[in-house]
């Protein structure tokens, strides 16, 4: 995947792969360790997480000192990792990278695997390095979980009535004032369509019903992040998956192509393909959420994370400053986060629709519930 050149003057940037890890795996009962000497942990706690001071999770840095960082003294973090899991009794164990222990050259795969043969827990050692988005990182921990769970599913063994796991869901795409409001909306959507969500990867619900998610008719992916985790899930239960992030006028579609997926176990993405905007409107944002909004609105979408081309309906993947630029001044309507306003021409209409993986919880209490309303009109 190529990208224009990285680099901001004026705009924000996307919450790290770090971040994403703890996103994703924050609510289903494990010990995460952010190996860093400090920075990084207060960075996701203060911007990029909203359950931080309503939530019990067992998050935690492990303060990198120079000497330790030159020395390569992987056996502090190690045994200090095994004494606070044998104090805490967590489900699993994951460490994630910073920039510090990517340049000296940290393997976090052998790091896990030390770990867990002193503590018997599931332990995953993830190579995030704050240069890549949340999106990176929620991919890395959903397709882990994947992996390394599907093995204590029990064979598949289908739900009686029509069922999904939704795959991809954490804070910094479903923001709002209770960032749990849109998970609840697509969950009764759902339900009124007489499909029962089996498991949510990963708000609202445990480690138990995710490991317990074989039993779906399908997954359904609203984020890019949930996307090779559906791979992983087909590849070993033959569970087929949807692409589509459930918004008012999409919700049909979503709903259409799962009942096929349901019938025929064949992959389908719910926003059309291939279709060109009739309206000079572009946004900006995460790809399927982008792509789906983009689909109902007659959109064009520019995708400044980690995404698939063959996801794109009429998208483009940029991700520096200047190439977002050039293509938002070709627009009549911008809609993106508002920290984007500052590369909007004179001209150009701009829309703010908060995005809680760029500009942290500056502007989540005005996040829309997309599920059940588009809240501007063009």
């Amino acid at each position: 995947m190529a990208y224009a050149e990285q680099i901001a003057k004026s705009l924000s940037t996307y919450a790290a792969d770090s971040s994403g890890v703890c996103s994703a795996l924050f609510e289903l009962g494990g010990m995460v360790v952010m190996h860093d000497a400090s920075g990084c942990n207060s960075t996701y706690s203060t911007h990029d997480e909203p359950r931080w001071y309503d939530f019990d999770s067992y998050i935690f840095i492990s303060g990198l000192t120079e000497n330790e960082a030159i020395m390569g003294d992987d056996e502090k973090l190690i045994s200090d990792v095994t004494d606070a899991a044998k104090q805490l009794s967590p489900s699993f164990i994951a460490v994630t990278g910073t920039p510090i222990p990517m340049m000296t050259g940290t393997d976090f795969a052998a790091v896990a695997k030390e770990i867990e043969s002193r503590t018997g827990l599931p332990t995953f050692g993830f190579d995030t390095n704050g240069m890549n988005t949340y999106v990176s990182g929620v991919e890395m921990a959903y397709a882990s979980l994947a992996e390394r769970f599907t093995k204590y599913m029990r064979p598949r063994e289908k739900t009686k009535e029509p069922s999904v796991n939704i795959l991809g869901a954490t804070p910094l795409d479903f923001s709002g004032e209770d960032c749990y409001t849109q998970i609840h909306s697509m969950r009764k959507m759902l339900g009124e369509n007489g499909i029962t969500v089996q498991s949510v990867w990963a708000m609202g619900d445990t480690l138990q019903n995710i490991m317990n998610s074989s039993s779906a008719w399908a997954n359904l992916v609203v984020s890019y992040g949930g996307l090779k985790a559906a791979k992983i899930m087909q590849r070993e239960y033959g569970i087929p998956y949807v692409v589509g992030r459930p918004i008012k006028g999409l919700n049909e579609a979503i709903v259409a192509a799962l009942h096929k997926s349901f019938k025929d176990d064949e992959n389908r993405i719910a926003y059309e393909k291939n279709t060109h905007a009739d309206k000079k409107i572009l946004l900006i944002g995460e790809g399927v959420t982008s792509e789906s909004l983009a689909c109902v609105l007659g959109a064009d979408a520019v995708i400044p994370t980690e995404f698939d081309s063959e996801l794109l309906r009429n998208g483009t993947l940029a991700r520096g400053e200047e190439s977002l630029r050039n293509i938002a001044q070709n627009y009549d309507v911008l809609i993106a986060d508002p920290l984007y306003q500052p590369i909007v021409q004179s001209c150009t209409k701009f829309i703010p629709l908060p995005h809680e993986g760029f500009s942290g919880r500056m502007f989540s209490a005005q996040a829309p519930d997309l599920v059940t309303e588009i809240p501007f009109k063009i």
